[in-house]
């Protein structure tokens, strides 16, 4: 097994520069600077209000909510790259951001399928519960070059998106009604991505998802059983097994997850127990930009074209078992091999059993480059 170490980088000193601004139908927009900007220029478009009629309507046989947001069939689809929303104004074109040129820039999603504003009411009628969709999307874009990646950032750039993944959360969790903050990103037509330019979303949502009242059930009885925290204990059998580990840095480690789902799929935990991203340290925001730089280019070497890939972070509730928790990321991609992709059919669609053909140590060994 051959892992190779990363250089060490000296902890980022100065702060990205937040500089906040309204758009032109009344929605925010954060510019995050790695210099000081002139940040003055307004969103001359003619926009009309944005309105929202997201609700929320809970499922009794599954044991969960189904966000319904009918508004959102109108949002822009594949624009072709002279009309992308998220690149820079320029040369007569107003877009979504104002600036010629930005570093990292966060706002309000136009067609949010969460939103403090709704205009849906909730009812109770026996079986029938709903509620308003309180909640907020927000859009991260990583950087203003239309044809770059993630992967392509470098690892300042990659800090300065981190430190808007913080900024977010923080600022996000104190909102009333909300329960979970989810960065994310989601990579490729074949992932349903809407918009090609290099970006990502973070959702506000006003209850707990399964997967995460799921996890929190299963740490709650690990801890009753055995005494620890199941991702700390995971982490270390991880290590110790070291057959799936895919890389190490000095405050986090990926690993292909022994029973992993998809062909392709990488955990990236943080050593350190800590709930969420506002937690971590300077130390440990350096060395996650380069952890996570070095995973998405292994992601990227897969195949002969770019992988497309969901990148989800899973951080410890706003409110309630916020000591189960333990801040991690979970990456995987739907191509199962060139120019093949791993459809959720019956068993997994259907009754929710997933089927892997690949190994989690071959998908491990591939990514290490072994």
């Amino acid at each position: 097994m051959h892992l190779p170490a990363l250089a060490k980088q000296e902890d980022r000193a100065v702060p990205a520069t937040k500089t906040i601004i309204t758009l032109a139908d009344g929605r925010s927009l954060i510019y995050f600077d790695e210099k000081p900007a002139d940040r003055t220029a307004t969103d001359l478009r003619d926009l009309p209000d944005t309105a929202t009629h997201s609700q929320i309507r809970w499922d009794p046989v599954q044991d969960d909510w189904v966000v319904i947001a009918s508004h959102r069939q109108a949002r822009t689809f594949l624009p072709p790259a002279d009309e992308c929303p998220l690149c820079p104004s320029r040369d007569g074109r107003h877009t979504e951001i104002p600036a010629s040129d930005y570093d990292v820039v966060v706002f309000d999603n136009r067609f949010p399928s969460l939103s403090v504003d709704t205009a849906a009411a909730g009812s109770s009628d026996g079986l029938f519960l709903s509620r308003p969709g309180n909640g907020k999307c927000e859009v991260v874009c990583f950087t203003s070059d239309h044809d770059s990646s993630f992967a392509k950032l470098s690892p300042e750039r990659a800090e300065t998106v981190i430190e808007a993944w913080v900024d977010r959360t923080r600022e996000l969790s104190t909102v009333d009604g909300v329960e979970q903050i989810f960065p994310f990103e989601n990579r490729g037509q074949e992932i349903g991505v809407t918009l090609a330019h290099p970006h990502g979303q973070i959702y506000a949502y006003p209850f707990l998802p399964p997967p995460v009242r799921q996890m929190l059930a299963s740490a709650r009885r690990h801890r009753e059983s055995h005494g620890g925290c199941l991702f700390c204990d995971l982490l270390h059998s991880e290590q110790k097994a070291g057959e799936r580990i895919v890389v190490e840095g000095e405050h986090w480690t990926a690993f292909v997850p022994y029973a992993a789902r998809w062909p392709y799929e990488i955990h990236l935990y943080a050593r350190r127990h800590v709930p969420d991203l506002p937690s971590l340290t300077a130390a440990e925001r350096a060395d996650l930009a380069r952890v996570y730089l070095d995973v998405l280019r292994r992601f990227d070497s897969l195949f002969s074209t770019p992988t497309p890939y969901i990148a989800a972070w899973m951080q410890a509730p706003v409110r309630v078992d916020r000591d189960l928790a333990h801040l991690h990321l979970k990456l995987f991609t739907i191509r199962r091999a060139e120019g093949k992709l791993k459809y959720l059919a019956g068993s997994e669609s259907g009754i929710g059993v997933f089927i892997n053909d690949v190994t989690p140590e071959q998908a491990a060994a591939r990514l290490r480059g072994d």
